[in-house]
């Protein structure tokens, strides 16, 4: 949909194209990894399971760290940009976009370095408890600090936006303009990212407390999340809207008023005269 809309041609729909990719391949590799759980029982392979794992390690933190990268354009635009103005050109959001995904291929390599995940009858492919610094590893380099960077990122960036309206007694329309754009887009960004940290809550919770009842529902929400925020995603983009508007445009009946010869009516009248006042 963005590749034939011209005006979604900038590096901020490109983010978001790229958080899209990110969520797609994190559905499918849970989709695969869901078959071996539930169909491909025979498969009891370490190695086969280290190999799911880390995918899905990796699904993971290209997720999150897609989030990350559109926060620091985001600081690139707000904070920046005023000084360096070529550090908001494409090549350097290509590039954010190359680190995000060489950080996705080399964090999750303990998975398949250690032995710490191995197959287990119906279980997915995480890393066990019983190996707390790969936990301790996973939970605060695929998901805590990203998140942490994100969230204080967000905060100073609106903090900023605050102060500087507060400050400017006389703003003119454009500046008027960008700022609720700039503050419409970090509110966006940070609805879709609330959903994903709200998602992840379940897992959270099994990997504290070690319940299998959490452990089906982190499963279902897992799914849900990547669902809910790409509904949102659409639902809160205003260009997204319209695009999709056009794209799929509503089919209406129009209903057109039968217009009446008034004047055909009058003749027909008058040509029907009785005959009983002819003859008087």
């Amino acid at each position: 949909m963005v590749a034939f809309t011209k005006r979604l041609y900038t590096v901020t729909y490109l983010l978001i194209c790229n958080t899209c990719v990110s969520s797609i391949f994190y559905c499918v590799v849970q989709c695969y990894n869901y078959a071996f759980l539930n169909f491909i029982l025979w498969d009891t392979s370490d190695i086969s399971c280290r190999w799911r794992g880390y995918f899905a390690y990796m699904s993971i933190v290209a997720v999150i760290y897609s989030y990350l990268i559109q926060a620091i354009s985001r600081y690139f635009f707000v904070v920046l940009s005023m000084n360096y103005r070529w550090i908001t050109s494409l090549k350097i959001h290509l590039t954010l976009i190359t680190a995000q995904w060489i950080i996705a291929i080399l964090l999750p390599l303990p998975a398949i370095v250690t032995k710490d995940i191995y197959y287990a009858p119906n279980s997915l492919c995480w890393v066990r408890k019983q190996y707390p610094i790969h936990v301790a590893h996973t939970f605060l380099s695929y998901y805590f600090l990203p998140t942490i960077c994100i969230v204080v990122l967000y905060i100073y960036l609106f903090r900023r936006a605050k102060r500087s309206t507060n400050s400017m007694s006389v703003r003119t329309l454009e500046t008027s303009q960008r700022q609720k754009r700039d503050s419409d887009l970090l509110r966006n960004i940070l609805i879709l990212f609330s959903i994903y940290i709200f998602g992840g809550f379940p897992t959270l919770l099994y990997l504290i407390v070690g319940s299998n009842i959490l452990y089906r529902i982190a499963l279902i929400f897992v799914v849900l999340t990547v669902v809910v925020e790409k509904a949102a995603t659409i639902f809160l983009d205003r260009e997204l809207r319209k695009t999709i508007k056009h794209i799929f445009p509503c089919s209406k009946m129009s209903v057109l008023p039968v217009e009446t010869n008034t004047t055909n009516s009058i003749r027909a009248e008058k040509t029907n005269i009785p005959i009983i006042t002819i003859m008087k």
